[in-house]
């Protein structure tokens, strides 16, 4: 079996994370406290997604739970506070995300020129508007359907936290540094499993609710970033390069597993809850 040792959600796509000790699984996503994962992001005038790629001091936006708002901090700002409520008012836009094209809601002048002082860089911030559905690619899925707000491809990314602990005996026997989780932003970190165990396993159970993994995660530039201080650092890429790359992903270097899903939504996890976990074959 394994256990549930991290739960998280990004409110704000590619900003730090909220560690909660429960959460419901919806089809689109987690949900905690009335928060979605990536219910906000950031985004060029034109639209188009921004992420720690183009702006690593994204990293230092830190957003909290408070009340009926989201706070959100960075270093030598005042903190700005989002109404979880949704404003029918708000302006519609176009935005992108990879492939898709989702029309999102403005968050309006004083929400942009907040967040453009903050990462310094001209953006907007956009919010998922709760009349849209964006649906995953059911290539991964086996055709069930599934879907997303603004995460990149699918609703949860899974890691084993032996996967991690693997990744940095590795990175110390090459004189590195260890490197936390939140380098590789999951939203649900299982430990009782093997080192890459979740690569292979056909659902996670608890009680009414499955969790499918469906595609391994390809990995970025991102877990070169310090999340404590926006900095690149060493990229630990060129460890997982010598053996990670994943011929499914035409070579891709891989960490985490992509999930929906597949019952049971709107259950909920706990931080120590065991799960039930199927092995594919």
């Amino acid at each position: 079996m394994a256990t549930v040792t991290e739960l998280l959600i990004y409110p704000i796509k590619s900003c730090a994370g909220i560690p909660v000790e429960e959460a419901q699984f919806l089809v689109s996503g987690l949900v905690a406290q009335g928060v979605h994962d990536r219910e906000w992001m950031l985004v060029t005038r034109e639209g188009q997604f921004l992420t720690q790629r183009e702006y690593p001091r994204m990293a230092l936006l830190t957003p909290r739970i408070d009340g009926d708002a989201v706070e959100v901090t960075a270093p030598g700002m005042p903190p700005l506070r989002l109404p979880l409520a949704h404003d029918p008012a708000a302006a519609k836009m176009t935005v992108q995300i990879w492939d898709h094209s989702v029309e999102a809601a403005d968050c309006g002048d004083a929400a942009a020129g907040w967040f453009a002082d903050a990462i310094q860089g001209p953006c907007r911030l956009v919010r998922f508007r709760p009349d849209v559905q964006r649906p995953t690619s059911t290539k991964w899925t086996g055709g069930v359907p599934a879907e997303t707000r603004f995460a990149d491809g699918y609703p949860i990314l899974v890691i084993g936290q032996a996967s991690l602990d693997d990744l940095n005996a590795r990175l110390q026997a090459d004189g590195r540094a260890p490197l936390l989780m939140n380098r590789f932003r999951p939203n649900l970190v299982v430990d009782g499993i093997e080192a890459f165990e979740e690569d292979y396993v056909e659902s996670f159970t608890a009680d009414a609710l499955a969790i499918r993994p469906v595609k391994p995660c390809a990995r970025c530039p991102i877990p070169a970033i310090d999340q404590a201080t926006g900095i690149p650092g060493p990229d630990p890429l060129d460890i997982l390069q010598s053996y990670r790359a994943n011929p499914r992903m035409e070579g891709a270097v891989c960490m985490g597993m992509n999930c929906i899903v597949t019952r049971g939504e709107g259950a909920s996890l706990r931080v120590g809850q065991q799960l039930d976990t199927a092995i594919a074959f």
